[in-house]
């Protein structure tokens, strides 16, 4: 249950700190999106070091279900955790979101109407999704205590090199689509970037298997 709570804790605090920040960056830039933009990515970077290096030890800090499927089929996961950790991190995604409306005094309950759609987005979160999964699966077996490093400042980076702003997260895409702020995505869309942020996972745990076999 320890691992569990670590899962759903971290989420809900993940998509709190990404969407509060989002709010406030918008509410503070004076029109100008890129100081929003700015705000918003460097919190969630912070927030996410601080994140994995806490409960990482407790459950490995995943936070999304892209990286538990990845840690699933290359066999660090059975697949009771599997489907017990993607609950957690989807209740925990819609959490979060809930929680940061209600510190911003918004209705808890919103649709996004922020339209993310295209070949462009879709490709940048396949791209986001390589980049991610990569980084943390080379981390995890080269450089083991730089993983909150290494992911805090990809994804930081993701933000700004990315057309999509580096989602890489089936339950960070569909949380952000219960919310109409900054950070939100229109339900209609949600779709396109799950499938691509799953297909990237099914071609990265495909590499990542076959060098295993091979070594």
């Amino acid at each position: 249950m320890k691992s569990y709570l670590s899962e759903f804790i971290g989420t809900a605090m993940l998509l709190a700190i990404v969407a509060g920040s989002g709010i406030m960056g918008e509410t503070l830039d004076s029109g100008n999106a890129a100081i929003a933009l700015l705000g918003n990515s460097i919190a969630t970077g912070a927030g996410l070091y601080a994140l994995i290096t806490l409960l990482g030890p407790i459950s490995g800090a995943h936070f999304n279900p892209v990286v538990t499927l990845m840690f699933w089929k290359l066999g660090y996961l059975d697949l009771k955790k599997m489907l017990g950790y993607c609950l957690c991190q989807f209740a925990g995604a819609l959490c979060g979101i809930w929680l940061t409306h209600l510190m911003f005094s918004l209705p808890i309950i919103q649709e996004s109407t922020k339209v993310r759609a295209g070949l462009g987005i879709w490709l940048s979160e396949f791209m986001s999704t390589l980049v991610l999964l990569s980084v943390i699966h080379i981390g995890d077996k080269e450089v083991k205590d730089r993983v909150p490093m290494l992911v805090a400042l990809i994804v930081t980076a993701g933000y700004w090199f990315t057309s999509s702003t580096f989602f890489a997260n089936p339950a960070v895409a569909l949380a952000r689509s219960f919310t109409n702020t900054f950070v939100g995505i229109a339900p209609g869309n949600v779709l396109g970037f799950v499938t691509a942020e799953v297909l990237a996972a099914l071609v990265m745990i495909g590499i990542f298997s076959f060098s295993k076999q091979k070594s």
